[in-house]
């Protein structure tokens, strides 16, 4: 942890010191990180990852489409997984599907609207065909999500959409309302300037009235673009060590382009201190956790609390 922070301050540093374009340039490359830190993992390990890196490199909407749908009445459909994956035409049960579509198209002009305009005519290649709610993970539990699946030019030419709800941020409280009157542009605007690179397909929309009847914010993107993650489990000390100083530096880069670099250098300054006091914070974070987890499991335990799994 100590060495994480101590690359995020170092990293933030030098580009404190860099000018305007050499920032928004500065790219980490994975496969170049992987010969500089290499010799830190064991060797089973860095054999591993590159095997997750090919691996990612094949999650795309082809991987989806062959695990998430199906041929129905000749028909392409997004397979029924309830409660994990609920298809438009379960969801919309009492109401004219018709209708339904014909708002899921208005919508779907209404993000083309939000891409760049390359990425519009993409776009207009391929056709709504299917649309299915999808839970998601930890992160977005209690929000709305969903998946569209277009189509191009025949039944082997797929294009997963994923529309998550974004809602107001938590500094609004504080601050006061975004200068974005959609918190799905909020969200978008944010990826794009603090991510290297973003999907090509990064976008928002407004939905005046969904299926609960109330209006909300999505942002969209694809379902897979070769997104993949680092196995921490895995890792030893060393590896662990040096997985933690490419993050400290993704991060910095992030904040050295949408913050003043300068001035978060200069707060964070030479010494270990601030590294120090952000691992004594984690660690209280982390005792902290435990005993809220603590505390639930006595209280579901007791009877207070119910819990329910498998839903």
């Amino acid at each position: 942890m100590l060495d994480t922070v101590g690359q995020y301050r170092t990293a933030m540093a030098q580009f404190a010191g860099m000018k305007q374009l050499e920032v928004w340039y500065a790219r980490l490359d994975v496969d170049s990180a992987l010969q500089e830190y290499g010799s830190q993992f064991k060797p089973k390990l860095v054999r591993r990852t590159d095997k997750q890196l090919a691996k990612a490199r094949t999650k795309d909407s082809m991987t989806a489409f062959s695990k998430l749908c199906q041929v129905d009445g000749g028909k392409v459909r997004i397979v029924d997984e309830s409660p994990l994956i609920v298809p438009i035409a379960q969801l919309a049960a009492g109401r004219e599907l018709d209708e339904i579509v014909e708002s899921l198209h208005q919508l779907l002009r209404d993000y083309r609207a939000t891409l760049e305009f390359d990425r519009r005519v993409l776009l207009e290649a391929f056709e709504l065909t299917d649309l299915a709610r999808k839970v998601v993970g930890v992160g977005s539990v209690g929000t709305r999500a969903y998946i569209a699946l277009m189509l191009g030019r025949d039944g082997q030419d797929p294009l997963f959409l994923q529309m998550k709800e974004a809602e107001a941020s938590v500094l609004e409280e504080f601050l006061g309302p975004s200068q974005f009157a959609n918190h799905g542009e909020r969200v978008v605007v944010g990826q794009r300037l603090m991510q290297a690179v973003s999907d090509i397909f990064l976008g928002w929309l407004h939905v005046k009235s969904g299926l609960d009847d109330k209006p909300r914010d999505f942002y969209v993107r694809q379902l897979k673009d070769w997104k993949g993650s680092a196995e921490i489990e895995q890792m030893i000390p060393r590896g662990m060590s040096a997985y933690g100083k490419l993050c400290g530096w993704t991060l910095a880069r992030a904040h050295a382009r949408s913050g003043d670099r300068i001035a978060i250098a200069a707060y964070l300054g030479n010494s270990d201190t601030f590294d120090r006091a952000i691992v004594e914070f984690s660690k209280a974070y982390a005792d902290q956790n435990e005993r809220d987890y603590q505390a639930l499991t006595e209280a579901v335990n007791s009877g207070k609390v119910k819990a329910q799994t498998g839903l």
